[in-house]
């Protein structure tokens, strides 16, 4: 069980953490009512700050501008940039809404500053990238960083020609392929999201520097409906994506042990240069979108693992994102407060009371009261070691890791 690390103390990295922010994030807004509410970024970086984490030794808080065109084809098509930027432009016009490319529809509705917010969003992920990874002829001046973080992104189901799933721009994406682009040669992407990961898998489908591994929601009752085992990579990458379906349901000790016994052995056999996580906060027992009852303490556990496996395995080099997640005032700033909190060497003791400035916050923008304290009050280190414990036929949960090792392992030369 020494992968989970639950209550361990992360180590500060001698390089730091960059985190990504621009307030205009929040203009990210498809509008009342729309699960995907800005508020919970804004509230997150409020609780960010109510802890001291930018003021902390080797933090350093940094804004990108938007992406641009050159840096948004490094996924998508020019022709679906274009759409975007004529949607956003005649937002109120439906006949000028690109309904083909998932624009102006019921899940992605069109909104004013479209391209720009989502842009901005991408740039954020795009600078995470350069910072840990600094293009060749970077001043050495010029500060570094072997974290970086942008819970603002994360948005992993935007495809290359069409918007998907609350997402415009596939941010994600976008970090791996500027990652490339400067001279990586095999990245890990590991999504933890309840939802498949299913727009980053399609980008590097082909592409064996990439390794996509996702945890998720069986597709059999889940959005987007991918993400089944058989799904493993193209002709020319064998073994470049592995899914990891969950039963409904699936509560700490399931999902850790889901994740234990797959992730830290693919990353070992994988040997990544960079390793970038999405940590969608909708596997929550609380989110209103999906099926799984996870606690804010399994994802803070999470967290720390990844980031002990980004030592183990990339030379610590560790790009965390956020993603998905409807409760947007007792789950969200929480959670990607935490993984801020464990990527600045600086973990969030979950005893700790939330700050009564933040909860004050929370109140003036949404006449809800905050939670209490940053646990749930589970404890996360009681799940069974796969290895250790064996496999339970009749264990729907274990029936589902077999399938993945069985179907993916040997193709990354691991037994199953």
């Amino acid at each position: 069980m020494s992968d989970a690390l639950p209550a361990a103390q992360p180590r500060l990295s001698p390089c730091g953490l960059r985190l990504q922010w621009d307030e205009d994030v929040t203009a990210y807004d498809f509008g009342p009512g729309h699960p995907m509410d800005p508020v919970r970024l804004a509230l997150t970086m409020r609780l960010v700050e109510a802890f001291g984490l930018p003021d902390a030794p080797g933090v350093t808080v940094a804004a990108a501008p938007p992406a641009g065109d050159s840096t948004l084809r490094l996924v998508h098509d020019q022709a679906y940039i274009d759409a975007v930027r004529e949607t956003a432009e005649h937002w109120q016009d439906p006949s000028r809404h690109h309904l083909r490319r998932g624009l102006g529809t019921e899940d992605n509705p069109a909104f004013p500053g479209m391209h720009t917010a989502s842009a901005l969003i991408a740039g954020q992920s795009v600078a995470a990238a350069e910072a840990v990874w600094p293009a060749a002829g970077t001043p050495a001046d010029r500060p570094r960083s072997l974290h970086a973080v942008n819970f603002t992104g994360g948005l992993h189901h935007a495809m290359p020609g069409r918007a998907w799933g609350f997402c415009i721009y596939n941010d994600a994406a976008l970090a791996i392929a500027r990652l490339l682009e400067l001279g990586a040669e095999r990245v890990a992407y590991v999504d933890i999201d309840v939802h498949h990961g299913d727009g980053v898998q399609q980008v590097f489908w082909n592409d064996p520097r990439v390794l996509t591994v996702s945890l998720h929601e069986t597709p059999a009752t889940l959005f987007p409906q991918t993400g089944w085992v058989g799904e493993t990579g193209g002709p020319d990458a064998p073994g470049s994506a592995v899914n990891v379906p969950l039963p409904p349901g699936t509560g700490d000790a399931g999902w850790l042990r889901a994740f234990h016994a797959t992730v830290p052995e693919l990353l070992a056999a994988f040997r990544p240069q960079v390793l970038v996580t999405q940590h969608g906060a909708d596997t929550h027992a609380e989110d209103p979108l999906a099926h799984l009852a996870v606690s804010l303490d399994a994802q803070r556990a999470l967290a720390v693992s990844l980031h002990d496996l980004a030592h183990r395995h990339a030379d610590g080099r560790w790009i965390a994102l956020g993603g998905g997640g409807y409760e947007v005032v007792e789950v969200v700033p929480r959670i990607w407060t935490h993984l801020t909190a464990v990527a600045a060497g600086r973990p969030v003791d979950p005893a700790a009371d939330t700050p009564p400035e933040w909860r004050a916050e929370v109140y003036r923008r949404t006449r809800r009261q905050a939670p209490l304290r940053m646990t749930d009050g589970r404890d996360p280190v009681a799940w069974r070691d796969f290895a250790e414990s064996g496999y339970d036929p009749a264990d729907r949960l274990d029936q589902a890791i077999l399938s993945v090792r069985r179907e993916c392992f040997p193709l990354l030369g691991l037994l199953p």
